[in-house]
């Protein structure tokens, strides 16, 4: 989802991971550095990032390397931003051939062959050729056992550097040829931090509720941002269950008709809010940050209309008509209002549906 904001790639620092940097550091210092490094974690937290740094690094400074820090100045970093160093290779999901303003779901096969002829050749520019492969999970099959070669067999100072949001759906057998860096979700200070810098004028009311939804996560909450407004109108409809006010139930249908990013926000942020109203029936506290005012309220009224298990099948049908809908480019409106039916269905088949009250204030 584009922000507006500073892209990974022509980012400078990086918070809140050192510990991580750090790691990095003393593998390459130890002249036996693994060729293949997986940085592993949530969404947003900066490893596409991390990942940037350490490329930017080794293309500067190669083993001699002793920070991640290249200044904005540098030849190498201006390179890297432009997209044009002859010994860097990115690797990421292409545009659509259906339609060129958006990507597709998957990483296809002949990108990932490109790393393979990009490594075989003879460096451009002497020194360490780097490659990135972004959201690596989305390799298809083919894809996957075409990167598995290259790390079967890497030449010598070559780093390939795949980042994923979700590590569980790469192979193991990729799995087991990279060094795993795990980044857990920023702490609070950082978000503070990167808040100020970036969202300097938003009121204090409005970061507070961003950071809850962002859990750490200074990429989603840059993404969400934009679309405080739209979650609250979305929470109103959430304590009017199960009677949806028709009118502002297809104004909202409307609105992600017309905008893809407010859909993207939308398509993010109801699984996420199911999730944590499961994990919250379940006795799982670890969402409480997040919440909203009355979000207590709602969750227990949705729990005593109808039992957890049903709830889990909601999230996960609601993840699964969100996936479908962008695969298939289905219409969005619709998409959102079934949604809402599956929500609101729940809930009057409960035994507490009929007399369920209005929680709005």
């Amino acid at each position: 989802m584009s922000t507006g904001f500073p892209q990974p790639f022509e980012t400078t620092d990086l918070l809140g991971h050192a510990d991580a940097e750090a790691t990095f550091l003393a593998a390459l210092a130890s002249g036996r550095m693994a060729h293949g490094w997986l940085l592993a974690g949530p969404a947003g937290v900066g490893k596409a990032t991390l990942a940037y740094r350490m490329a930017r690094a080794l293309l500067a400074h190669g083993e001699r390397a002793t920070t991640l820090d290249i200044p904005e100045t540098d030849p190498v970093f201006v390179r890297v931003r432009g997209r044009t160093h002859g010994n860097l290779l990115v690797v990421e999901r292409g545009a659509m051939k259906s339609d060129p303003s958006r990507r597709s779901e998957t990483i296809d096969v002949e990108s990932v062959r490109a790393v393979g002829e990009f490594l075989s050749l003879s460096s451009a520019e002497g020194g360490w050729r780097v490659v990135i492969v972004d959201e690596a999970e989305t390799m298809n099959t083919s894809s996957a056992n075409a990167l598995l070669k290259v790390l079967e067999e890497p030449p010598p100072r070559c780093a390939l550097l795949l980042v994923s949001h979700n590590a569980g759906r790469l192979l193991p057998t990729i799995r087991s040829r990279v060094r795993t860096l795990t980044l857990k979700p920023l702490p609070p200070q950082a978000m503070e931090s990167l808040f100020a810098r970036h969202l300097p004028g938003l009121d204090p009311r409005k970061r507070a509720v961003l950071a809850g939804l962002a859990e750490g996560s200074i990429g989603r909450a840059l993404a969400l941002s934009a679309h405080l407004d739209d979650w609250e109108k979305v929470l109103e409809l959430l304590r009017s269950a199960p009677a949806f006010p028709t009118a502002a139930l297809h104004e909202l249908g409307e609105a992600v008709a017309k905008k893809q990013e407010l859909f993207d926000a939308l398509s993010d942020l109801l699984p996420w809010w199911l999730a944590r109203l499961a994990r919250s029936g379940a006795g799982d506290a670890s969402g409480a940050s997040a919440r909203a005012g009355d979000e207590d309220r709602i969750w227990q009224h949705f729990l005593e209309a109808a039992p957890l298990d049903q709830w889990v099948d909601v999230w996960e049908n609601t993840g699964t008509l969100f996936r479908k809908a962008r695969a298939l480019h289905l219409d969005r409106k619709q998409t959102v209002l079934s949604v809402f039916h599956l929500i609101g269905r729940t809930l009057a088949s409960g035994p507490a549906g009929a007399g369920a009250p209005d929680l709005r204030r």
